[in-house]
């Protein structure tokens, strides 16, 4: 046999062989049917109850400084988010519940904290907040907060919709050394134990959260970079195109959860 035949018959075998995995991936996938459970429902009885407890939950010293973000004056202009906006408990009511969203004009996807950065720079002439900086996220879990309990509401549709595919791909691709896809452990093993933990279905409606293995608040892009380490994989940039096409597929996966900002992950 030459060796050019033998190169096409391995060529075919490869090319099987991903044909099979994706396969397997989708099978593992919730389907639209299928009712979406929390993170909160997945965690052990003492991290819920720390969750609950406002006095308790590490996170809410993220939102009390996200309070005085809010309403200092920065920047050129001299401005605060409180300015503009007013009180947050009425103008935030529902924001965080919708975002990532598509953005006219860069013609892309935007979540929380790029719109966040953008306010500052654009209405109040101050500098951006770098990505995971505790200032952002403190920001960023004030904003959430004030749509505790509300119902996530994410739309792919119009212009969305590519970027919503492109997120799904992400989500099915198996990937690293450990050749997983998300869809393997938050669709088909969602409940079952990995080194003391259970695993949920992945939603991002608790977001930021506070984790209590890395003692910090952090975001979903955080998150999803961790996921990545976990199974030896490639990771993309906080706010990368990647990571805001999954953000947008993930967050829509769970529309209707409530929102639980900050939540509380072991």
């Amino acid at each position: 046999m030459n060796s050019t035949r033998l190169l096409f018959i391995a060529l075919i075998l490869a090319f099987s062989e991903s044909l099979l995995a994706r396969s397997f991936a989708e099978q593992q996938e919730v389907g639209d049917g299928d009712l979406p459970i929390s993170g909160y429902f997945f965690m052990g009885e003492q991290v819920r109850a720390l969750q609950d407890d406002d006095f308790l939950n590490p996170g809410m010293f993220a939102v009390e400084r996200g309070y005085e973000i809010w309403s200092s004056a920065e920047g050129g202009k001299g401005q605060s988010c409180e300015s503009c906006h007013g009180d947050a408990a009425e103008s935030m009511r529902g924001v965080a519940a919708r975002y990532p969203v598509y953005d006219r004009e860069s013609a892309g996807l935007v979540n929380l904290e790029g719109r966040i950065n953008e306010m500052r720079t654009e209405y109040m002439d101050a500098s951006e907040y770098p990505l995971e900086s505790d200032d952002m996220l403190s920001l960023s879990a004030f904003v959430a907060f004030q749509s505790r309990g509300m119902p996530m509401q994410v739309d792919n549709s119009g212009e969305a919709q590519r970027f919503w595919k492109e997120g799904r791909k992400f989500y099915l691709e198996r990937r690293g050394q450990l050749d997983l896809a998300c869809s393997q452990c938050h669709d088909g093993l969602a409940g079952s134990r990995l080194r003391g933990d259970t695993i949920s279905q992945g939603h991002v409606n608790g977001f930021p959260f506070y984790r209590l293995q890395w003692r910090a608040m952090g975001s979903r892009h955080r998150m999803f970079r961790w996921c990545n380490w976990a199974v030896r994989a490639e990771s993309f940039e906080l706010g990368s195109p990647e990571y805001l096409s999954l953000e947008l597929y993930v967050a829509w996966k769970g529309n209707g959860l409530p929102v639980e900002a900050p939540a509380v992950r072991p």
